[in-house]
């Protein structure tokens, strides 16, 4: 199983973390190991030595079939359900490599930083692409989008990333966080809504 992700797709968040809203010629692709996955309401164990941790949520497609260089046109038969989930960041790890030119790979990819949540099959919603969602923590909604703002849409993401690598059924696609990501502390409890569905509920130890 892969795990890919894309930066900077809403253009509020890529204002807040580097003040501008430009759209970039290409997206932004970045991959997490398969034990960064954290499922199931298990706890997400907050690494101390890493500096300061950020939730960013995102809704997530799973891939269904195999693919290699998919048009953008028949991309929608490649993925068969969403669901929400959080991509923790090490903010300080990631503002160093960034200014160091650095990749994102321990910023993003440790150990538990890929939490996932139930999946819903994609025909639940009419338009993949015009789905809420949004995070609460400790009962207060602290960060929600809209996929209707993506800088780059699913299938534009799936066939761009079908160039390089070849797709298998269970790969996952973290596809962007919108504005308002923040640092979890432990004790915190975290619920991931998609549309009227609570699909993500887990605590910070």
């Amino acid at each position: 199983m892969k795990i890919f992700a894309i930066g900077m797709n809403y253009a509020a968040h890529t204002q807040e973390l580097h003040g501008t809203l430009k759209r970039l010629d290409e997206p932004v692709i970045f991959t997490k190991a398969d034990s960064a996955i954290l499922n199931q309401g298990k706890p997400f164990f907050i690494p101390d030595h890493l500096g300061r941790i950020d939730y960013e949520t995102e809704v997530v497609v799973r891939i269904c079939r195999l693919g290699k260089n998919i048009p953008e046109r028949f991309a929608h038969r490649y993925y068969d359900a969403v669901t929400i989930g959080i991509d923790f960041t090490a903010r300080d790890l990631q503002k160093k490599a960034s200014e160091a030119g650095q990749p994102w790979t321990i910023c993003k990819g440790f150990d538990g930083s890929a939490a996932i949540g139930e999946w819903v099959p994609k025909e639940k919603f009419i338009d993949i692409q015009r789905l809420h969602f949004h995070l609460d923590i400790n009962g207060k909604t602290v960060q929600e989008g809209c996929t209707s703002d993506m800088l780059y849409k699913v299938d534009e993401i799936i066939a761009y990333i079908s160039q390089f690598f070849t797709l298998k059924t269970g790969d996952l696609l973290y596809t962007g966080t919108p504005a308002g990501v923040g640092p979890v502390h432990i004790d915190d409890h975290l619920e991931g809504w998609l549309e009227q569905r609570k699909v993500l509920e887990f605590n910070c130890k």
